[in-house]
């Protein structure tokens, strides 16, 4: 396990959390087979951001779930998509294949295949799954309140997520209450407390728990 670094105040802005975790979620050199590190938490949490710069950071291809999940019903399914499709294959050295999901026609669309790679970061609701546990080298829980998760969510994909958050909150819940996924992350962030700044001037990131030393 890496040094833990002190937790619970607010870091000011993604990249000075994304320098704060690199200690924790980098690989050890030489790292045994890819590297997986899990963005995992509810829907307008701030995974996405994060994971982008995490992946910038560790110089690491990114893979988002949401093109995994099949249909606004489909939370539980992309599951074994994620671990057996993707992840299983590349800790054996192979391609990782998935078919990105159409969201503008509700079907199933193009055939992707992930490449091997020493790192991976991962991104999205379900990441942090039992299931896919075993390949995840780290994982990342990110949080923030209710309200400002659901104003966050409906400003970035507006009116086409609006008549589905419910039934997707419901899946969320369901997921993590089964999985105990925040409880089994090595890194817990809200990125909704006050008295800090993402950068443009909202609330801040807090890490809540580091992994232990």
């Amino acid at each position: 396990m890496p040094a833990a670094v002190p937790g619970g105040d607010v870091v000011p802005g993604t990249a000075a959390l994304t320098g704060r975790l690199l200690p924790l979620l980098s690989p050890p050199v030489p790292a045994a087979g890819p590297w997986v590190v899990a963005v995992d938490g509810p829907s307008g949490a701030g995974k996405t951001v994060l994971a982008g710069a995490l992946a910038a950071a560790l110089a690491a291809p990114l893979l988002h779930v949401e093109d995994l999940y099949p249909g606004w019903d489909g939370l539980a399914a992309s599951v074994p998509l994620l671990a057996d499709g993707v992840l299983a294959p590349l800790a054996a050295g192979r391609p990782g294949r998935y078919r990105r999901w159409d969201w503008s026609a509700d079907a199933p669309g193009a055939d992707v295949e992930v490449p091997p790679a020493p790192l991976l970061v991962v991104e999205g609701v379900g990441c942090g799954a039992r299931a896919a546990a075993r390949w995840v080298s780290r994982l990342v829980w990110v949080q923030a309140p209710a309200g400002l998760r659901r104003e966050r969510a409906l400003a970035r994909d507006g009116d086409a997520y609006a008549p589905h958050w419910e039934r997707w909150a419901a899946q969320e819940a369901r997921l993590f209450a089964a999985e105990g996924t925040r409880g089994r992350a090595d890194v817990v962030v809200d990125s909704g407390s006050p008295g800090g700044t993402d950068g443009t001037g909202g609330p801040g990131w807090r890490l809540l728990r580091p992994v232990a030393g």
